[in-house]
């Protein structure tokens, strides 16, 4: 899948990171209906969340703000992510 490097990240991109970076099958029906749910319920680590940011940054081309990779639910890394993405951070 890929994103365009201007666009939003979407919970069901999301999901897709989540799945081929770090392992970890959740349904993006599932994870926008408990996005103030902690990744760790779902199954992701912080070493997992690492990756996607590595992924988006990549993708992106450019650096996410440090706070991105300590995010602890859905809802809080797809604004981190996104705020950053639409201020070009």
């Amino acid at each position: 899948m890929t994103t365009q490097a201007t666009g939003r990240v979407t919970v069901t991109e999301l999901a897709a990171l989540m799945k081929r970076t770090a392992g970890v099958t959740v349904d993006p029906g599932d994870l926008a209906a408990r996005a103030d749910t902690a990744f760790g319920v779902f199954g992701l680590d912080s070493l997992g969340l690492l990756g996607i940011v590595g992924e988006l940054e990549k993708r992106h081309g450019r650096n996410l703000p440090v706070n991105a990779e300590r995010c602890e639910t859905p809802r809080d890394f797809l604004d981190c992510v996104n705020t950053a993405l639409a201020a070009g951070v």
